[in-house]
């Protein structure tokens, strides 16, 4: 017992020691009630003149309390603090001025579009995963003697009653009534036991089973078709990985595009459309997140798909027009052109996803 009370008494002891050396900050700085009284930045020596070094850019009068490292927790939660407040009304509402003040320079008063793009992504992730949105589980994959043995089974089946209907046939007398029905039976039963032996001529057949079995004779591609066969469930679950992982691919596969509506205007350049691109992509995967809560919420399904069908063009119309000036015309054809781009960007993100998922 006496030993515990040692060992308390020496923590303690070592604990008052601590605070009265901690009391200092770095070379010897005075601490007043956990806020540092430096007249230096504590960063880089520089003379410390207003509330951020001119130098480092770092903040002046540090706190180190308990207090300070909550707000910097919280901070490091939510992320964005007041500037979400201003840029997410404008996304929303307005994002083509959004777009074009933040390309002009107004830089700290919004949320950067990257930084809101990976949020986005990041909660639409948690929320899929909290509400078990997930890829199905219970898919099989059927190898071709799993498909053999099923077909072999029905065929089997379908001939046994093929030949007990024959055999009642031959039992009846010729002016029996019901001789015609049953002869149209066993036609049927004949054309079905047929239908049978083509389909299993098709799928299991020498020249056919041959060529499933040699693939298509590139390497890479046979491994990824063979695990995509063999197990479909795995696969599927790395796609949901992989769209979550790669998705900021989204923004330099439809840089490219955009840049072609405005291939002949020199003023707008790759990074207006890059900052157009991730902050239209942020106000999509927040709609899909949106929408998808509605859902599960019990919203009818008619205003569902009817936000699905027409906010997007809504959307995308707006910022085209805000954030490059565009008249209702132009906005209008581009969005038109826009809309097939964007089918074909997302063929292209869908068939790396199901090659990075194949590896």
């Amino acid at each position: 017992m006496s030993d515990i009370g040692d060992a308390i008494g020496t923590a303690v002891e070592g604990g008052l020691f601590a605070k009265a050396i901690d009391g200092r900050g770095k070379n010897g700085t005075p601490l007043e009630k956990g806020h540092f009284a430096e007249g230096t930045c504590l960063n880089c020596g520089t003379a410390l003149v207003g509330p951020h070094c001119h130098e480092c850019g770092q903040q002046a009068h540090l706190h180190r309390t308990l207090g300070a490292f909550l707000h910097d927790l919280l901070h490091g939660a939510l992320h964005f603090e007041g500037r979400t407040w201003k840029t997410l009304p404008k996304l929303v509402f307005k994002p083509g001025e959004l777009t074009r003040r933040y390309i002009d320079g107004e830089r700290a008063r919004f949320v950067s579009p990257m930084a809101l793009f990976l949020f986005v992504i990041f909660l639409m992730f948690a929320v899929f995963q909290l509400a078990g949105i997930s890829t199905p589980t219970d898919l099989r994959a059927d190898s071709p003697v799993e498909v053999k043995n099923s077909i072999d089974r029905v065929k089997v089946e379908a001939g046994k009653a093929l030949r007990t209907s024959k055999a009642e046939l031959a039992a009846m007398s010729a002016d029996d009534p019901g001789r015609a029905e049953l002869e149209a039976e066993i036609a049927e039963a004949e054309e079905a036991y047929q239908a049978i032996e083509t389909t299993q001529s098709f799928a299991l057949g020498n020249s056919i089973g041959k060529s499933m079995k040699e693939g298509t004779g590139i390497a890479w591609l046979d491994k990824g078709i063979e695990k995509w066969r063999s197990n479909p469930t795995l696969m599927l679950y790395k796609l949901q990985t992989n769209f979550y992982k790669f998705s900021w691919l989204l923004i330099p596969l439809s840089i490219p595009f955009v840049w072609l509506l405005f291939a002949w205007r020199r003023k707008f350049k790759a990074y207006d459309h890059a900052i157009f691109v991730t902050y239209s992509l942020s106000f999509m995967t927040l709609l899909i997140l949106t929408i998808t809560l509605a859902g599960l919420a019990g919203v009818p399904e008619g205003f569902i798909v009817l936000a699905s069908i027409l906010v997007p063009p809504i959307h995308i119309y707006k910022h085209l027009r805000g954030a490059y000036g565009l008249s209702r015309f132009s906005a209008f054809w581009r969005l038109g052109v826009l809309t097939l781009f964007i089918m074909i960007v997302l063929t292209i993100f869908l068939q790396l996803l199901l090659l990075l998922g194949a590896f």
